[in-house]
């Protein structure tokens, strides 16, 4: 029984010393190579890229507006293919299926160019 013992703990100490071993010789991280941009970063910049109504299609606007689905995306569209394009962000009222609230909601998102 000793020398089962024994013969484990030996194991053990060998085993925690090679693992001590290939973690020293782990190649160093290239401290001048720049950090991948992350999920965060990326989904940060497209928050703040405005939209612009007269030129956005359908899944644009469905993908970057709060509360536009696909049916109110393509309501949008529609006004625009039907009366020209928007002369400004409030003219987005006029949209059926398209309140104030939304409008609040996506102000600083949108623009008219």
């Amino acid at each position: 029984m000793r020398t089962g013992f024994f013969s484990s703990l030996i194991f053990a100490l060998f085993t925690s010393t090679a693992l001590a071993a290939t973690a020293a010789t782990a190649a160093p991280i290239a401290k001048d190579l720049e950090p991948a941009p992350t999920v965060i970063e990326a989904s940060l910049q497209a928050s703040t890229a405005k939209v612009d109504l007269n030129s956005a299609d359908a899944p644009t606007l469905q993908r970057e507006l709060t509360g536009v689905g696909e049916a109110k995306a393509k309501a949008i569209v529609m006004y625009r293919e039907t009366n020209g394009p928007f002369s400004s962000v409030d003219e987005l009222l006029e949209v059926k299926g398209i309140g104030k609230a939304i409008l609040d909601k996506n102000r600083e998102k949108l623009e008219v160019n």
